[in-house]
């Protein structure tokens, strides 16, 4: 089993911490995947990169699998983050478009419907680049945050990002790219260490304990908010664009003011609330669920994100669903 790192050299913000990692001992080259693509190796990590978009090349768990004989574990992608904000950022996220209808085509790559199986690093590691980050003085110059789900490429494995952000003043500091290369020299284990995010649902209690973020912006501040406290695992954050929910009454409205008044005691679940929303919230939820064996899938809501009829609607159908909703403190008591 290894893990697969990913970067491309049309990416300064990805080219530049892997070879600050490349940098550190252990490294040998290894082989070429098709296309010219380079491989390095170290123990059970294999960095490879390409040159291409890092959304653009689909299957590369799979391809590596056939081409080397060795199965991959998961998937780091190492990206550059880009916000009209354009405040500085050292980012991580899981991937995938579950709110995208068949028909539509994802604007940065993935598959319309699709959600990877999340990392569980994630969680672990977000606090861990927090504390190197303070620790080499990018904060508070530098935010250190998660970002809701979103983009391609389509992967087989558990998949995170790692990002810096936000503009292209930013994607080239050296510093901000020794900071995420220490994070997977750690995180992976290979300073000697034992490494850091490893699942393992414990047989219960505290530890099996995984937050699936709904609602909220695209850095999720109210699940950031549980997930910076140790202990906390994380799946999927699907924010209020990753939730698209037709307002009931707007169609109502369409339909006739006599359609409106017989049916103003319906529950919003009852209207039939139209969007993708519940298979965004369904395929994430099995995406995680797949990716923490054992462990309790908890929804944290941003309740302040939603409307009435929104938040009423979701919470009926999770508890159809059965998925278990949490306020904060469940996840640490």
């Amino acid at each position: 089993m290894v893990t697969l790192v990913v970067a491309t050299t049309a990416d300064p913000a990805s080219v530049g911490p892997a070879s600050a990692l490349l940098a550190m001992p252990g490294w040998h080259l290894g082989p070429s995947l098709e296309g010219g693509m380079a491989s390095y190796t170290n123990g059970g990590v294999r960095l490879l990169q390409h040159g291409n978009s890092i959304v653009a090349e689909d299957d590369l768990d799979r391809r590596w699998e056939e081409a080397m004989g060795e199965k991959v574990e998961e998937v780091i992608f190492l990206s550059r983050h880009a916000a009209v904000t354009n405040r500085p950022a050292l980012t991580v996220h899981p991937i995938g478009v579950p709110h995208l209808r068949e028909d539509e085509v994802p604007l940065q790559g993935g598959r319309p419907g699709w959600a990877s199986l999340p990392n569980p690093r994630m969680g672990p590691w977000i606090r861990l680049l927090k504390r190197i980050a303070d620790a080499h003085g990018l904060t508070p110059e530098f935010e250190v945050t998660l970002e809701a789900t979103h983009h391609g490429p389509v992967v087989n494995t558990p998949t995170m990002f790692v990002e810096i952000g936000s503009t292209e003043e930013y994607w080239g500091r050296q510093d901000a790219a020794q900071v995420i290369a220490l994070l997977l020299w750690e995180g992976l284990g290979l300073d000697g260490g034992g490494g850091l995010g490893h699942w393992d649902s414990g047989g219960g209690g505290e530890t099996s304990r995984v937050l699936l973020g709904l609602g909220g912006g695209h850095y999720v501040p109210r699940h950031m908010d549980i997930v910076a406290k140790e202990g906390v695992w994380v799946g999927h954050m699907l924010s209020g664009y990753s939730l698209p929910m037709e307002d009931p009454s707007s169609r109502r409205k369409k339909e006739g003011d006599g359609s409106s008044n017989r049916n103003s005691n319906r529950s919003a679940v009852d209207d039939g609330i139209g969007g993708t929303w519940k298979e965004a919230i369904t395929t994430s939820f099995a995406a995680t669920k797949a990716a923490f064996p054992g462990g309790q899938i908890i929804a944290h809501l941003d309740h302040k994100s939603f409307k009435g009829w929104q938040k009423n609607a979701i919470t009926s159908f999770l508890a159809e669903q059965n998925i278990r909703v949490g306020k904060p403190a469940d996840f640490f008591s």
